[in-house]
């Protein structure tokens, strides 16, 4: 008889786990696979402090949000890794002083994109490639199902995740979102997302990913909860700085 509970709640386990949700993910998502999301950068510190996420876009440049670097501060790119705690094979590379970000505006977070020059290019393999960004510009279609990730924090004053999280989220109608954000909100330069998980404080510069593309960087919530339907996560929509991004990328030698 023991042997037969032990196995039925073997059997409930998983979805015990999965409908609990309790500070589990960048917020309510879950634990990625290993190496999954090869593309992903974890920009660092200090000593060794997790500060942004970024992703890899060339084997040159990283793509993240233009607030997650100070001026002349000086950040370390970690390309490669699943736990922050442990190399796994991956690599640390400063971030040149020569940093072209796209400036924001006034107090606003338009144009909250940056693309970091590394200071020796990246050798891809397994567990370090390179992300897609799109190739013209456009809306994604309301609805459509992406996903986040990032080692930032499991809840809006938690702690910050040592594993990369990741969450699924459906793009929202822009409509929807400057109803949500009113005058801090550009249609043309921003998107939002909305579902159960999202991403939270230590995100920032993370990529929005739908199908095997970045779309956009993430770049704002709401300051009293993250992943809140009434102040949606907001990204920089990468497609309207195709320009911009290939004219830096193109200039390095």
């Amino acid at each position: 008889m023991t042997i037969i509970s032990l196995l039925l709640l073997a059997s409930l386990l998983p979805h015990l786990t999965f409908t609990a949700h309790v500070n589990v993910g960048i917020v309510n998502g879950t634990e990625a696979k290993p190496h999954s999301r090869p593309y992903m950068v974890s920009l660092q510190k200090d000593n060794r402090q997790h500060k942004c996420g970024g992703f890899l876009i060339s084997d040159r440049f990283v793509m993240t949000a233009a607030h997650c670097r100070k001026k002349n501060e000086t950040l370390t790119a970690v390309i490669g890794a699943h736990d922050l705690t442990k190399s796994e094979g991956s690599v640390r590379i400063g971030v040149s002083p020569t940093t072209s970000i796209q400036t924001l505006k006034d107090h606003t977070l338009q144009n909250d994109i940056m693309l970091l020059r590394l200071e020796k290019e990246v050798e891809q393999n397994e567990i370090v490639k390179i992300i897609s960004i799109p190739t013209q510009e456009g809306d994604i279609k309301p609805d459509s199902v992406c996903s986040v990730a990032g080692w930032g924090r499991l809840s809006l004053k938690g702690k910050k995740s040592k594993r990369l999280m990741e969450a699924d989220v459906k793009i929202m109608n822009n409509t929807e979102c400057k109803n949500k954000w009113k005058k801090k909100y550009s249609a043309s330069e921003m998107m939002c997302v909305y579902g159960h998980g999202g991403s939270c404080s230590g995100d920032s510069g993370g990529p929005l990913v739908c199908g095997d593309t970045a779309v956009g960087v993430t770049s704002f919530g709401g300051g009293k909860e993250c992943n809140s339907r009434e102040r949606p996560e907001v990204y920089t929509k990468i497609s309207a700085y195709l320009p911009w991004i290939h004219s830096i990328i193109a200039n390095v030698k």
